[in-house]
């Protein structure tokens, strides 16, 4: 009876949606890739330029270890987060909303929410900055621009979502391609390189929160609400031979695509710091070098394409920037529609992300000029790491309870690996956020009632920061909400096709049964 129901419904599906042919074979993998690339390219937007541009040229190769680090914590944390997709048939934010009663589900949608306005304000200007570099037009100006992005995007979207996202990911491989050849002309030493790579070391002033920028730009929140929602738009055999498979093959795929942007990354900041700490630096990149930001990055380029290196420069960036859009819009819609749902238009939902991050982005270019917004993407990005805990630990919590796989020890051991690595962000994150706080209240030259008051404010925010985290980690689950695969039951996890998703200009999700026998 179930397999006949599982037949039907497939049959009213959309015929756009990808099937994973039920006969196991190698090849199966084909039908998988997408998400994980999808995902990845979040991994190479303007604020990890920006960040890894700053790590390179103030500490070399010293930061790299971090790359390599939140680079190996990306890869566990997203296969996580694909495979509660897979098992359950319904993404994070939809856990979240079963799970939480309506004030901490409330709060876990505010934080989602600014997790992708923070992601957001580094694609805002690492527009502005293109447009600067393309056109001579002021930053400020830019940023405003970057309001209209929205329409452009959806003006190529007529095209087809898929052509339009190979076409920016082309461009950003572009890129790619230019710090790859760079690389051979700034010749890093390898011997320095694979010591920053496995060595891990925090020197100078400021080495901390750039590590912690590092962190934020590469392990981002609202992917974890993106990719467990992704890979919800293949139709997968429903036993637990095609689920492990497609769990297995996802993993394979996100290893392949967080590759790729692990190598970008790293080539940036190698090229930046060979380059910014050449002997034969002239006294003009010796200033660039000092004060770098997205603005300043194209004379890295030089060799390569001489007096092009701007222009190329900038198409590139402009491109990492629409693409991030895309990967925002999406999880912008599927965090409303998870957390709320609420379905907005996707050109209404990314038009009023990109306000939220173009007031921020404006004041600052307004006031600081180009540095002060290279600065506030820096910021940006501390402010994703601080925000991780609130996606990562109800992802935790949800795959530890909700996906039980019997025998299948993978799923145990990235659960276990992926708590560590939380463990450390969060503590990494609190240790640096309390030791600069403590930092501030000590060199201020505040009145001691004024720095008495600031402090008492400030570490009650703290409090309640730990607390939140706290009640998280500790609350117990609800265990009828418990799926587990190990049981040869069948029950229907979601009934499909939903309107609120099938209208969605995303991809869409089919019936999940669990016929297991």
């Amino acid at each position: 009876m179930a397999a006949a129901t599982a037949s039907a419904l497939i049959q009213n599906s959309d015929s756009d949606q990808i099937v994973v042919p039920e006969k196991k074979s190698w090849k199966n993998f084909f039908s998988y890739l997408g998400p994980g690339f999808l995902v990845s390219i979040a991994y190479i937007d303007p604020g990890n330029f920006e960040t890894d541009l700053q790590s390179g040229a103030q500490y070399k190769y010293e930061l790299l270890w971090i790359i390599l680090v939140a680079s190996c914590a990306a890869l566990v944390i997203q296969s996580l987060a694909a495979n509660l997709g897979v098992v359950t048939g319904k993404h994070l934010a939809e856990h979240c909303r079963a799970e939480y009663s309506k004030v901490p589900n409330f709060m876990l949608w505010v934080v989602a929410e600014l997790a992708v306005v923070a992601c957001d304000i580094p694609e805002v200007i690492g527009t502005a900055f293109a447009l600067n570099m393309l056109f001579n037009i002021p930053v400020w100006i830019g940023v405003l621009l970057t309001g209209f992005s929205t329409l452009i995007l959806l003006a190529f979207q007529q095209y087809g979502i898929r052509k339009l996202e190979f076409l920016i990911v082309f461009l950003v491989f572009t890129i790619a391609l230019c710090f790859f050849v760079e690389l051979h002309y700034s010749k890093p030493d390898p011997k320095e390189v694979l010591y920053g790579l496995f060595v891990p070391q925090l020197q100078g002033n400021g080495a901390t929160g750039l590590a912690i920028s590092l962190l934020g730009a590469m392990v981002m929140p609202h992917n974890l609400f993106l990719h467990s929602a992704l890979v919800l738009s293949r139709k997968i055999p429903r036993s637990v031979t095609g689920i492990k498979e497609a769990c297995r093959y996802y993993l394979i795929e996100s290893g392949l695509a967080l590759m790729v942007s692990f190598l970008i990354n790293v080539s940036v900041i190698s090229v930046s710091g060979a380059v910014c700490n050449a002997s034969d630096l002239s006294p003009e990149d010796q200033a660039s070098c000092k004060d770098l930001d997205l603005n300043k990055a194209s004379f890295l380029l030089r060799n390569v394409v001489g007096r092009w290196s701007s222009k190329l420069f900038a198409i590139a960036l402009l491109a990492s920037g629409q693409s991030s859009t895309i990967t925002g819009t999406y999880a912008g819609q599927y965090v409303m529609q998870g957390f709320l749902d609420l379905r907005l238009e996707s050109w209404l939902r990314n038009f009023l992300t990109r306000c939220l991050a173009i007031i921020p982005s404006l004041i600052v270019a307004l006031i600081g000029g180009s540095a002060g917004a290279g600065k506030l993407i820096i910021i940006a990005s501390m402010i994703l790491s601080f925000e991780l805990p609130f996606a990562l630990v109800p992802l935790l919590k949800f795959t530890s309870s909700k996906t039980k796989m019997g025998s299948h020890a993978n799923s145990l051991l990235l659960s276990s690996v992926t708590w560590i690595i939380g463990g450390l962000i969060m503590g990494i994150n609190i240790y640096y956020l309390v030791s600069s706080f403590i930092k501030l209240l000590l060199h201020s030259h505040m009145k001691l009632v004024a720095v008495v008051f600031l402090g008492l404010l400030g570490f009650s925010g703290i409090a309640i920061y730990l607390a939140a985290i706290g009640y998280l980690v500790l609350r117990k689950n609800r265990e009828s909400s418990t799926h587990s695969l190990a049981s040869g039951n069948s029950q229907t996890v979601e009934t499909f096709p939903r309107e609120d998703i099938v209208d969605m200009q995303l991809p869409n999700r089919v019936v999940v049964t669990s016929d297991l026998n």
